[in-house]
């Protein structure tokens, strides 16, 4: 096998072991394991990211609110990674931030580009070392 081939192989075979790897007593501490969320999520009548419409206006809505919370660099990693969908010009957010005021501050950027009363906030608060509440 060609060098290059068998460096591809490795990397390739280090990214998949690595993607199968279990939580660790750190990421359980910091509530890394987000099942409980997921659980939610696979419900038919919860709105999901495959859900999110196609349309310019939908796309530009949850473009801009991404730039707003991924450019405010007070927000922890979490809040940053929140789900954004819009459907219609409705926006639902999801996800589990660390604080009331990181999701008020999400809630109202997503308010300020989509319009007042078009915000659904389903962010929920991580309890200290565990799942959002």
């Amino acid at each position: 096998m060609p060098k290059k081939q068998i460096a591809l192989f490795a990397i390739f075979f280090t990214l998949a072991i690595g993607g199968f790897a279990p939580l660790t007593a750190q990421d359980r501490k910091t509530g890394a394991d987000n099942t409980g969320q997921n659980q939610r999520d696979r419900s038919k009548t919860e709105p999901t990211a495959d859900q999110a419409k196609n349309t310019l206006t939908d796309r530009e809505i949850m473009q801009q609110i991404r730039k707003a919370v991924v450019s405010d660099k007070s927000l922890s990693t979490d809040a940053h990674n929140v789900k954004i969908v819009a459907q219609n010009g409705q926006v639902t957010l999801k996800g589990a931030v660390h604080s009331e005021t990181e999701k008020q501050s999400i809630e109202q950027k997503a308010a300020d580009v989509a319009g007042a009363g078009k915000v659904t906030d389903e962010i929920t608060i991580k309890a200290a070392g565990g799942q959002g509440k």
